[in-house]
C-alpha cells in the first residue's frame, strides 16, 4: 500500500488546524444563545467564555508537560476527544434546563485542554515541513484560522436561530474533525526519558515574544469585543458593529496569503514596523472618534495580524529544543488568551476608552522593548564582526611578517662570493 506523500499529509494537517479552531471561534455566539434561555440574559454567555479562557490558561502548561510521555498525535487526539465530550455535556445540560453553573463548568472543561492541544498540534507541523518551508506553512495556517474565525460565528448564529443546542452540536461535529484528519507521522514520537525530565527555561527573549503576543491579542480583542459599543457610540445600529471585525479579518486573510507567498523569515526592522503598525492602528481606533478612523485602524491591525503571529511562532520555534516546542506553543496560546482576558475585563469593568488607552500604552512598551533587544543584538553582532575582522587582519599581518623574515634569512648576503 502506497504511503501518503508529505504534501497530502500537510493538507490534512491544515484542515485539522482550521477545524480545531471552530469551537473557540463559534463559542461567543453559541454560548450567548445557550445562556439566553437559561438566565434570560445573552450577556451571561460571557461568563462561559471567561470560564473557558481561564481554564485554558490554567491547564495549558501542566497538561502539555504531562503529555510529553506520550506520542504527540495520539495525545492531541485524546485532548480533542475530551473537549468534544465537554461540549456534548454543554448541549445536554442546556437541553435539560440544568443550573447555569453546571453549564459554565462544562465550558471550563472544554477550555482546560485547549492550550495543550494547540501546542501539541503546532509542534507536529515541524515533522511535516522543512525549516525552509515553515514560514509558508504557518502563513497558510494563519489564513485558514482567520477564515475559521469569520465563518464560524456566522454558522453558529444561523444554526442558533433553529436551536441553541444546534450551534453547540455544530461545534462538536466540526471540532472533532482532527480526530480523523490528522495524518500518521512516523517521526512524531515521544521524547526519551532524559528529555522528558528536562524543563523549558523561560529566558528573557522568550518572555519578550510571549508578551508581544499578549499585546497583539489585546489589541485585536479590544476591537472585536468593543465593536458593538463603538458602533452605538457613533450613532449607528448595533448590528453595524460587525463592520469593524470584518475589516480586521479581511486584511488579516490578505496578510496570511502574503506571508505564504513570500515564505521568508522577516528582518528585525520589519517586525518592529509591524508592531508599530499595530500600535498605530489601535491608536486610530481609540483616539480617532469616527467611523472612518476606526475602520482604517481595524484594517491596519488586521494587515499585520498574520505576519506577526507567524513570526512569533517561528522565533519561538528556534529558541527552544524540539522536546519543548509543544510547551512553548502552549504558552504562546496562553499569552494570547491573557491578552484577550485583559481587554475583555477592561471593557466590562472600566470603559472602552480606558481599554484602548491601556492597549496603546502596552503596544508602545513592547515596541520599545523589542527595539531595545534588536538594537542590542545588532550592536553585539557588529562588535563580534569587527573583532573577527581585527583578528583576521592581525593574522594576515603576522603571516606577512613571518614571510618577510623567512625571505631575509634565506637571501644570500651581497659580496659573499669570490
Amino acid at each position: 500500500m502506497r504511503r501518503p506523500t508529505t504534501d497530502v499529509r500537510l493538507l490534512r494537517w491544515f484542515a485539522s488546524s482550521g477545524l480545531f479552531a471552530v469551537p473557540q471561534a463559534a463559542a461567543p455566539i453559541a454560548f450567548a444563545l445557550i445562556a439566553l434561555p437559561l438566565t434570560g440574559d445573552a450577556a451571561s454567555g460571557a461568563a462561559m467564555m471567561l470560564a473557558m479562557t481561564l481554564a485554558q490558561v490554567i491547564g495549558a502548561v501542566p497538561i502539555t508537560r504531562f503529555g510529553r510521555r506520550f506520542s504527540p498525535l495520539p495525545f492531541v487526539r485524546t485532548l480533542i476527544g475530551l473537549r468534544a465530550l465537554a461540549l456534548v455535556g454543554i448541549a445536554v445540560l442546556a437541553a435539560t434546563d440544568a443550573p447555569f453553573a453546571l453549564v459554565v463548568g462544562g465550558a471550563a472543561a472544554a477550555g482546560l485542554v485547549n492550550g495543550a492541544a494547540f501546542g501539541t498540534l503546532r509542534a507536529v507541523l515541524n515533522h511535516l515541513v522543512p525549516v525552509s518551508r515553515l514560514p509558508r506553512a504557518l502563513g497558510v495556517a494563519a489564513t485558514l484560522n482567520e477564515v475559521t474565525f469569520v465563518a464560524s460565528p456566522v454558522l453558529a448564529a444561523a444554526l442558533g436561530g433553529i436551536s441553541p443546542q444546534a450551534a453547540v452540536w455544530a461545534m462538536v461535529l466540526l471540532g472533532v474533525g482532527p480526530l480523523f484528519l490528522l495524518p500518521r507521522v512516523a517521526s512524531a514520537t515521544a521524547p526519551g526519558p532524559e528529555h522528558r525530565r528536562s524543563r523549558l527555561r523561560l529566558t528573557p527573549i522568550i518572555a519578550l515574544w510571549l508578551v508581544c503576543a499578549a499585546a497583539s491579542a489585546a489589541a485585536i480583542s479590544a476591537i472585536e469585543i468593543g465593536a458593538v459599543s463603538m458602533a452605538v457610540s457613533f450613532g449607528l445600529p448595533a448590528a453595524w458593529g460587525v463592520v469593524f471585525p470584518v475589516a480586521l479579518c479581511v486584511t488579516s486573510i490578505c496578510g496570511g496569503i502574503w506571508v505564504s507567498v513570500r515564505n521568508r523569515v522577516p528582518r528585525r526592522r520589519t517586525v518592529l514596523a509591524w508592531l508599530a503598525v499595530t500600535g498605530l492602528g489601535v491608536a486610530s481606533v481609540g483616539l480617532g472618534h469616527s467611523v472612518t478612523a476606526t475602520v482604517v485602524g481595524a484594517l491596519l491591525v488586521g494587515s499585520v495580524l498574520a505576519p506577526l503571529a507567524t513570526y512569533y511562532s517561528l522565533v519561538l520555534d528556534r529558541l527552544v529544543e524540539p522536546e519543548h516546542r509543544a510547551e512553548v506553543f502552549a504558552q504562546l496560546r496562553t499569552a494570547s488568551a491573557l491578552g484577550i482576558i485583559l481587554s475583555s475585563a477592561l471593557i466590562s469593568l472600566v470603559s472602552l476608552e480606558a481599554t484602548f488607552t491601556v492597549v496603546i500604552a502596552l503596544m508602545g512598551a513592547v515596541l520599545l522593548l523589542a527595539g531595545g533587544v534588536f538594537t542590542r543584538a545588532w550592536v553585539q553582532g557588529r562588535r563580534r564582526r569587527l573583532a573577527r575582522e581585527a583578528d583576521a587582519l592581525r593574522a594576515h599581518d603576522a603571516l606577512r611578517t613571518d614571510a618577510v623574515r623567512e625571505s631575509d634569512a634565506t637571501e644570500e648576503p651581497v659580496g659573499s662570493s669570490v
